[in-house]
């Protein structure tokens, strides 16, 4: 916390903005700290808009391998010209992502760099399944956290050894995995394609089997607990003596001692009317959900090779993965969703699926910063507020722990491990 501000108070009045998952789990941390809380959002919790809706629902702890890791950079040409392949870079948006983008690619460029990143990223999921564990029970759905493991597969231990750093940033971590060689891979996923003969079996991963479902269950739970909720966009704050007021919404202002900006992509907008860089780009991603299917996997499936997740839900049997960068507000490209349903296809031959008129496409935006890792903390310009988004693929598994470092900032204690997440370091980069 900036050294000239000083702790709110027992009962301070604290405004949190965005319903997605982070942002509700950070109301149920301040008010079990005490403070008075409204949560400000355009969309419903659990609202299918929200980029928490749609992810795959993945609770694992071997998520500290970055995206950007060594040699990515000979591998850009690539997705510019391959329109078919897992992370689609639209030209048009060249422009605009230009500086980003090289800066995506240069901080994993070195195994010194990824391992910094892996570092920093292994609190917020090592013990993320227990959190979310205490978080669904709490909320009366422990039904929707599931510890069943997940699944890597390859098409053989040669391509399971081909991504030798990577497991070893995870093993670097304190990641368990067993290997399983075809006929227990087999026995733990009947059904998968051939094509795959190798595994790593992650036990302590879990999944959320409704990620829309579990956040509109947290939102009841904040309610219960004395949040209030308030729907609108935000067109402002009020600042007086450098320190947040109130925020302004609607022709209406929230009166508040602090504001926690915890709103995805939209923190972007919200940090440059206060004068910070917050550095966002949207990673789109997209899912296909398959209905009322009798022979899904019993377990997450992730296929190395075609780069997207199996997850089973409870609304039925979700593909999701791709990351597609394009201009802000293009139109959703459909042909993504379709190739992971064809994907689909290839990894479970044996499952009976429809055309594409027959499943459910979604597509969100991912909010990804430049050092893949998260803004949390206190705003470089103005006392009071503070940032939590920027988690990337990893809001939904990233959040509790979130919550955590942001109620103690909130509380005026100092959070030196917190220190890789700074909103300051980006003070010099403008998009």
């Amino acid at each position: 916390m900036d050294a000239t501000s000083s702790p709110p108070a027992q009962g301070a009045r604290t405004v949190v903005i965005g319903a997605g998952v982070v942002g509700v789990t950070i109301a149920l941390r301040l008010r079990r700290l005490g403070h008075d809380v409204t949560l400000l959002s355009s969309d419903a919790p659990g609202s299918d808009n929200a980029t928490s809706y749609g992810n795959a629902g993945w609770l694992s702890p071997g998520s500290v391998v970055p995206i950007s890791m060594p040699g990515m950079w000979k591998k850009v040409p690539g997705y510019l010209l391959d329109a078919h392949g897992p992370l689609r870079l639209r030209p048009s948006s060249l422009p605009h992502i230009w500086l980003w983008l090289l800066r995506f690619v240069a901080c994993g460029a070195t195994r010194a760099r990824a391992r910094a990143i892996a570092s920093a990223l292994r609190p917020f999921l090592a013990d993320a399944a227990d959190r979310h564990a205490a978080l669904a029970a709490e909320a009366g759905v422990p039904e929707l956290i599931q510890r069943r493991g997940l699944l890597i597969v390859y098409p053989d231990k040669a391509a399971y050894e081909a991504d030798a750093f990577g497991w070893q940033l995870r093993r670097e971590n304190g990641v368990r995995w067993n290997m399983l060689d075809r006929a227990a891979l087999e026995a733990a996923c009947p059904g998968l394609s051939p094509r795959y003969g190798f595994a790593a079996q992650l036990p302590d991963g879990a999944h959320c089997a409704d990620p829309g479902g579990y956040v509109a269950a947290l939102a009841t739970l904040a309610r219960a607990q004395g949040a209030r909720f308030a729907d609108g966009h935000v067109d402002g704050f009020v600042i007086e003596g450098g320190q947040v007021r109130g925020v302004r919404m609607a022709g209406q202002v929230v009166a508040c001692d602090s504001v926690i900006v915890a709103a995805g992509m939209g923190a972007r907008a919200l940090g440059g009317m206060l004068g910070d860089s917050v550095p966002l780009v949207s990673e789109r991603g997209y899912h296909v959900q398959v209905p009322d299917l009798a022979d899904e996997p019993p377990v997450p499936v992730m296929m190395s090779d075609l780069k997207f997740g199996i997850t089973p839900m409870k609304g039925g049997m979700r593909a999701a993965g791709q990351v597609e960068f394009a201009p802000e507000g293009a139109a959703p490209d459909w042909r993504r969703a379709r190739i992971l349903l064809d994907c689909l296809r290839e990894g479970l031959p044996l499952v009976k699926i429809g055309g594409f008129s027959t499943v459910r496409h979604w597509m969100g935006n991912r909010p990804s910063t430049p050092d893949c890792l998260p803004v949390i903390g206190p705003s470089p310009s103005t006392r009071g507020v503070f940032y939590a988004t920027g988690h990337g693929h990893l809001g939904l598994v990233s959040a509790p722990w979130t919550a955590e470092l942001i109620g103690r900032m909130v509380g005026g204690d100092s959070v030196p491990e917190a220190a890789p997440y700074d909103p300051a370091r980006f003070l010099r980069f403008r998009l």
